[in-house]
């Protein structure tokens, strides 16, 4: 094992409580933001820039279909390190309009022996005009960003839409689009937003504001079929993608979870799987989707990309296998086009449905 191994800082950093190795993590990122020739080092080691992945969505170019997952980059701080780290874009937030401290510690766990991560962090944020400071200073920054934006915990569900109104008025010029989070379990009342009205006037609400695309993130918790009809009454009321899927709070997939917070990770591989499967089943071809859950290996992404998926994204697999993962999983899905005789992502996406249709 490599003394400047990702195994050999796995190891400190797992002697220390999961929230503060998070904090060192970010720390030792936003150093790499400030020593070009490290950033220039990191990037030609995990960075995947291959024809064959290349895409365009929001006018913007994606040089590769692997992102980092909301969550991780809370506040905008690591924005200008996710290159390095290999990623082909990123997702910041989930941004509240004013600050706040989220959910009592302990709320962040590992359970290693599932290689997954339960959190109950409650969005935890500096809040909008942090963000917009960090945002500000990008300047010629050229990567695709999304940023994820979510109501205050204190906010009545009556209410919540006065606070996604204030998030779209603050971002509508910010980023490459905006991502509703209505599924994250930690803040209270917020998954009792994914209901069909909601979702009308919310997507109504942004038309006016913003030319952003706006997308919608769901959870891995509800049936197929109420998820199919959340996303089509989003979709039909101006959503330009889904992200399937957030945290899952079933508890019965492993006796070493807590009973509160949302678990992800390798836990959530199948069963966000099957969920997002369900969704592109019916929206493949009609909107962008994206899919996040327990996505561990190139053979994970193609599976995903293969049902309807354009983009992936990856956060808590990143803990247990560092930016190694990232560059893995794009050199993978190289060769696994290659195999199946593909010249580019685009014929894989939603081959599934594609054969499907054809039987």
């Amino acid at each position: 094992m490599s003394l400047f191994s990702y195994e050999t800082l796995k190891t400190i950093l797992f002697k220390f409580d999961p929230e503060t190795a998070h904090t060192l993590a970010g720390l030792g990122l936003r150093s790499v933001q400030y020593c070009p020739p490290l950033m220039r080092h990191f990037s030609k080691k995990f960075f995947v820039k291959d024809p064959m992945l290349t895409q365009k969505f929001f006018g913007r170019t994606f040089h590769n279909p692997v992102g980092l997952g909301a969550g991780f980059d809370k506040n905008g701080q690591y924005i200008t390190a996710m290159p390095t780290m290999g990623f082909g874009f990123t997702e910041i937030g989930t941004v509240t309009p004013k600050p706040q401290e989220g959910n009592p510690k302990p709320r962040l766990f590992r359970l290693i022996e599932d290689r997954s991560i339960q959190n109950a962090m409650g969005f935890n944020n500096y809040g909008m005009g942090y963000m917009l400071e960090q945002l500000n200073k990008l300047y010629f920054f050229d990567y695709p960003i999304g940023i994820n934006i979510g109501k205050n915990k204190v906010t009545p569900e009556d209410k919540a839409l006065e606070d996604y109104e204030t998030l779209f008025h603050a971002f509508k010029d910010y980023g490459d689009y905006i991502v509703i989070n209505i599924s994250s379990p930690n803040t209270p009342g917020l998954r009792d937003l994914q209901n069909e009205q909601f979702i009308k006037d919310i997507f109504a609400m942004a038309k006016a504001i913003t030319d952003q695309p706006v997308l919608l993130k769901i959870a891995p918790d509800m049936t197929p079929e109420d998820a199919i009809a959340l996303c089509t009454t989003a979709v039909e009321a101006g959503a330009v993608g889904i992200i399937a899927t957030n945290t899952t709070i079933d508890y019965s997939l492993t006796p070493h979870a807590k009973d509160f917070g949302g678990i992800s990770g390798a836990l959530l591989t199948q069963k966000s799987y099957e969920l997002f499967r369900a969704v592109a089943k019916e929206l493949y071809g009609k909107t962008l989707l994206i899919s996040v859950g327990g996505i561990d290996s190139a053979e994970e992404a193609y599976r995903r990309i293969k049902a309807g998926a354009s983009l992936v994204q990856v956060y808590s697999m990143l803990v247990y296998r560092g930016p190694a993962l990232i560059k893995e999983i794009n050199d993978g899905l190289v060769e696994l086009l290659k195999k199946d005789g593909y010249n580019h992502i685009s014929e894989a996406i939603g081959s599934e449905w594609r054969s499907y249709n054809e039987e």
